[in-house]
């Protein structure tokens, strides 16, 4: 049941003074979220501080999570029951912030209960959930967005801009380390944990589908794979790798991307200079025979953009909310984790057959 600072709620206590009243404003987005774990907390702030939106309860298995929600929020309502939120006629989306193995289940009976879907990444553990997910959706006429936090940066935005406007020219690489010591996982690999915010990352700046995948990796501690090596291709030859490591002695967050005309690179901890422009390249002039073609460097300027500093999370709230009051279609819909659930797939076959090229 739904308790409010140990009382209980309407439906079980309708002379409670402190119970939920049914908001009929049309213009109010009433959120329940599920899960107060590592990243709950921050969904639930940032929608607690959203205009438009009311997050009406929190449900979480542990008593220690609820009790460090109610400390910070002491009139919110609490369950350790996840039923309580999804068929709840006082909420109308529930964010899941749960492991992905239970992603699936809980979006489904939101949707089934009528409730629009703000879901942590991965979106689901296969592609065939994902795809179930969408069309129930679709049929519903409910909303799905799978947090993607990292595309609501103002860096990644900043770099889709220089892409669009040709000022790196055509893109020829993307090359990121995303690399730490910890945090082991329990039940997804380290491509699953941390390389899931690369491809959507690439998925949003190279404007075209990926051709063919390789993973290689290994495994040292569990049975899970702790340190990974992806190569993706397309038909325009640009070649995407992701380096991802849970036991690195040292946190990188390090993006290369390389076009035509100039070169970028992205350390998103850096507090300042987040992004670099050099003015740097190669041209080809050719000859007749191979030894009279000419290769010229071109070393230029470095710059350094100015990068919004909002937070991701903060921007991709306001955007769910925004979604679901003028019923717009997000971009980073149930479509586009879909199709980050399956590089992931298509990842691990790859990696369980040592490094056997995928197609996609």
């Amino acid at each position: 049941m739904l308790k409010r600072a140990g009382v209980e709620s309407p439906q079980t206590s309708p002379n409670a003074s402190h119970a939920i009243s049914r908001d009929t404003k049309s213009d109010l987005v009433r959120m329940g979220v599920i899960g107060y774990g590592y990243w709950g907390p921050n969904i639930v702030r940032n929608f607690h501080l959203q205009e438009g939106t009311r997050v009406v309860a929190v449900c979480d298995n542990s008593p220690d999570a609820l009790k460090r929600m109610q400390q910070s929020y002491p009139g919110m309502a609490v369950t350790s029951e996840s039923g309580d939120l999804l068929t709840s006629s006082e909420i109308d989306a529930v964010a899941i912030v749960t492991p992905v193995g239970t992603h699936y289940e809980l979006a489904k009976a939101a949707l089934e209960n009528g409730k629009h879907v703000f879901v942590e990444k991965p979106f689901t553990c296969t592609s065939a959930q994902a795809e179930e997910l969408i069309e129930l959706a679709d049929r519903k006429k409910l909303k799905i967005m799978v947090d993607h936090t990292f595309l609501f940066t103002g860096a990644v935005k900043q770099i889709e801009q220089f892409i669009c406007d040709g000022t790196l020219g055509k893109l020829y690489y993307y090359d990121s380390a995303r690399v730490n010591l910890g945090l082991f996982q329990h039940d997804v690999n380290v491509i699953w944990d941390l390389a899931a915010h690369d491809l959507a990352i690439i998925n949003y700046l190279i404007k075209e589908k990926p051709q063919a995948l390789v993973a290689t990796g290994e495994q040292h501690l569990n049975d899970l794979a702790d340190i990974a090596f992806l190569t993706i291709y397309y038909h325009s030859n640009i070649i995407g790798h992701v380096n991802v490591n849970w036991l690195s002695p040292v946190k990188v967050r390090t993006t290369l991307i390389g076009g035509e005309k100039k070169m970028l690179i992205w350390n998103d901890l850096e507090a300042d200079e987040k992004i670099k422009i050099y003015d740097r390249g190669v041209a080809i002039t050719p000859g007749e025979a191979r030894y009279q073609t000419l290769v010229s460097y071109r070393t230029g300027d470095m710059w350094a953009p100015r990068v919004e500093q909002v937070e991701a999370l903060k921007i991709e709230a306001a955007y769910f909310v925004d979604c679901v009051l003028n019923d717009k279609k997000p971009f980073n819909d149930g479509i586009a984790g879909l199709e980050v659930v399956r590089m992931l797939e298509a990842a691990d076959r790859s990696l369980q057959q040592k490094g056997k090229i995928v197609l996609l």
